[in-house]
């Protein structure tokens, strides 16, 4: 009677309890009690299989977590023995070290003085080489020398014998006309293997003109600007030749007089420092020029065919100062002499204006030529204070300018001057000659119409 009441409250509270159990909710309704009874107990073994193989297998991590502790315990107990048996090892050895260094001073002896010796003379002579010509035909032994003063042992036998052979080498170039093929970089900057001819470690030349040395590439590159040919034909003949003694430039300082020589402007580029003032100068003095140059061909011209008609006066030709003075005397020679004499010398003055033509104009350029170039002297130095007035006088190159163009200009105005000075004495001593040719031819016919008058009176 009671039993199947009790049943029935306990049955619903037994579903929540299996529903809520993990597992036991995937299983089916129980049909009684007793099912479910037997379904809980094997819910709870089988949770506690599960739980049982979680915990073995938290047990055997901690277990292999443990031993890898103490092998790794192990394995710091002997690296720190090791390493004190190295410390102890260390300290050992440099306390032998420190003795084995000072057995080897004492040793050494002298041998460490010449060591320190070496490397100083190996090293000057590095810098000796890097910067000699001779390295160009010789590249490996600027390395040689370098890796010999940077070396921290002592130098043996043979390093010793090749550091002297090396610098013997060097003075013995440094006095020898060597012919040799290397790479020089021409103009265009591409290298190319030419004949090179250098004067001990002074001066080298190709066919191109004379070369600069570049120590960094241990090569040589022709200078871009080559100086006078006079100084350069020298030295390319000597690559035909072979023996005996010839000329040759040769620059004592290695290169700084040749860079200061092919530095100095040509006569273009000093025309150019003139400015405006030094092309009116030249223009100016061209025009002189012309004009001395028609004058001389023109007084030449008349002084040729007045000596040729004064050697035939009988014969007058108006094709020459004498002759037109001549025809004046044969036109009327019985008249009288005072009236011939005025005649004569109308004839000579009208020939004068001619004979000294454009003589004035040359004088005047010789006159105006130093004025021009004082001109250009003054306006040079008004551009040189104006650059001082904008940028100080920290920089004299910023002045070169100013003073370059009034040095020129004033140069360049003596020099049209002073030819033009001469050159108008000369011409006009040849146009006074021949003035003097015609006064003397003058007076000749003068005294010789007053004698022929004076006879017909006797």
């Amino acid at each position: 009677m009671l039993r199947k009441p009790l049943f029935s409250l306990l049955r619903p509270l037994a579903i929540l309890l299996v529903a809520a159990a993990p597992g036991i909710g995937q299983a089916q309704g129980a049909a009684s009690l007793d099912e479910l009874l037997e379904q809980t107990r094997t819910a709870r073994a089988r949770e506690a299989q599960q739980n049982q193989a979680r915990i073995n297998q938290f047990q055997q991590e901690r277990n292999r977590r443990a031993q890898m502790l103490s092998e790794a315990q192990a394995e710091l107990t002997r690296e720190n023995s090791r390493a004190n048996a190295l410390s102890a090892q260390f300290d050992a050895n440099e306390k032998k070290l420190t003795e084995l260094q000072a057995a080897l001073d004492a040793k050494l002896g002298n041998l460490g003085e010449m060591f320190g010796v070496v490397r100083q003379v190996a090293g000057d002579f590095a810098s000796v080489a890097y910067n000699s010509m001779v390295s160009a035909q010789y590249p490996e032994r600027e390395t040689f020398a370098r890796k010999l003063s940077e070396s921290k042992a002592l130098a043996s036998i043979e390093d010793l014998e090749r550091l002297w052979f090396e610098m013997q080498r060097e003075m013995t170039e440094s006095g020898r006309v060597t012919k040799f093929s290397t790479k020089v970089i021409n103009l265009e900057g591409q290298e190319q293997d030419t004949a090179v001819v250098r004067l001990g470690g002074f001066t080298a030349s190709s066919e191109d003109g004379f070369l600069t040395y570049l120590p960094g590439e241990r090569e040589f590159a022709v200078l871009s600007r080559q100086p006078a040919s006079r100084f350069v034909s020298p030295n390319v003949d000597l690559l035909d030749e072979t023996s005996g003694y010839h000329r040759a430039t040769l620059d004592p300082t290695r290169g700084t007089l040749l860079s200061v020589l092919v530095q100095t402007p040509k006569l273009g580029e000093q025309i150019k420092f003139g400015g405006l003032v030094g092309y009116l100068i030249l223009a100016v003095g061209a025009i002189g020029l012309i004009m001395a140059a028609v004058r001389f061909i023109a007084l030449s011209a008349v002084g040729a065919k007045v000596n040729s008609q004064r050697k035939d006066t009988s014969n007058a030709s108006e094709g020459n100062p004498l002759g037109r003075v001549l025809a004046v005397y044969y036109k009327d020679p019985n008249v009288d002499q005072e009236t011939l004499q005025l005649r004569l010398d109308e004839a000579v003055l009208k020939e004068i204006p001619a004979l000294e033509s454009w003589l004035p104009a040359i004088k005047m350029i010789a006159a105006v030529g130093p004025l021009m170039g004082l001109l250009g002297t003054v306006t040079g130095m008004i551009l040189t204070f104006q650059q001082i007035t904008l940028f100080g006088t920290g920089d004299p190159k910023i002045m070169a300018d100013g003073i370059s163009q009034a040095l020129v200009t004033t140069v360049m105005g003596l020099v049209v001057a002073i030819p033009m000075v001469l050159i108008h004495a000369y011409l006009a001593g040849r146009s006074k000659n021949i003035v003097q040719i015609l006064d003397e031819e003058a007076a000749g016919l003068i005294a010789e119409h007053a004698e022929k008058q004076h006879g017909r009176t006797a």
